[in-house]
């Protein structure tokens, strides 16, 4: 069967697509600018983008099984097409579908997914390790961490491991009409996460405990919107309980321990390193 895998070069869609080339599917890799993309050996690129309807009449041609994304890989808004999507798949004659949600809300595209016959799954990651690389340039020129909310913690998932849920629901029966909620194997406040950078990668990092007033001024000095802004507020002031409680999902559907914070480190170590 071929599996179209959307956001191709993502931060989840590459290992996806790496992993089920790896399994043996045969890929189909939607991206914006094919020419530009890396994909292994076996994945075909196609050129489309899941907010334009227009680009994605021949994407499900031959197609089994679909990596989805609630939300534009542009600005981060929900895809307002969802209806559209779903009428393509179906009459392409898709059967599973996996939907990487944007929100705690559900988006256009996961309430036309759920009225239609299609066999979901839906991915509710919580924060991504790669936002860590925020750090990456202090950690590589000064050997430093500033962040503020010391004890504010959080479960963060290996974007590799959001992919390998995703893969087995793609490609194995038992996951339809499910959200999976997924996390890492730990809950760590900054500090701990910068202890994690400084332990992998062998040598001093330091965390520097920034107040309220001087992380919001960071933000806007960064190019944020106010909007963004109250909105990283409250996930550090308020944070929703699923963002700090560890699950067991992971290894639950894959078979295998989800992958630690350490771990991402160690991958992607070049990226703190001068």
């Amino acid at each position: 069967m071929t599996i179209l895998v959307a956001g191709a070069t993502g931060n989840v869609g590459r290992p996806l697509v790496e992993q089920l080339v790896a399994s043996g599917q045969q890929v189909r890799a939607l991206t914006r600018n094919p020419q530009k993309a890396k994909f292994p050996a076996g994945a075909e690129a196609f050129a489309g983008n899941l907010s334009d309807t227009a680009s994605l009449a021949k994407a499900f041609d031959g197609v089994t099984a679909a990596h989805l994304i609630s939300f534009n890989g542009e600005d981060y808004s929900a895809l307002t097409n969802g209806e559209e999507i779903v009428d393509l798949a179906q009459k392409a004659g898709v059967r599973k579908v996996t939907v990487l949600k944007g929100d705690t809300e559900k988006s256009p595209l996961e309430q036309a997914i759920e009225a239609s016959n299609l066999e979901w799954t839906h991915l509710s990651p919580v924060e991504f390790m790669s936002n860590a690389l925020e750090w990456a340039e202090s950690v590589k020129t000064e050997g430093v961490v500033r962040e503020a909310f010391a004890e504010a913690k959080s479960a963060m998932v290996h974007e590799a491991d959001i992919a390998a849920v995703a893969a087995v629901a793609l490609t194995a029966d038992g996951h339809a009409e499910q959200e999976y909620w997924l996390t890492g194997p730990q809950a760590l406040t900054p500090a701990e996460k910068v202890r994690t950078i400084a332990e992998a990668l062998g040598r001093e990092v330091r965390y520097i405990e920034l107040s309220r007033d001087e992380i919001v001024e960071q933000w806007r000095q960064t190019g944020y919107a106010e909007e963004d802004i109250e909105f990283f507020l409250m996930m550090r002031t308020n944070p929703p309980e699923a963002g700090y409680t560890v699950l067991p999902t992971v290894e639950k559907v894959t078979g295998k321990p989800a992958r630690t914070f350490a771990q991402w480190v160690r991958e992607n170590a070049a990226a703190f390193n001068a």
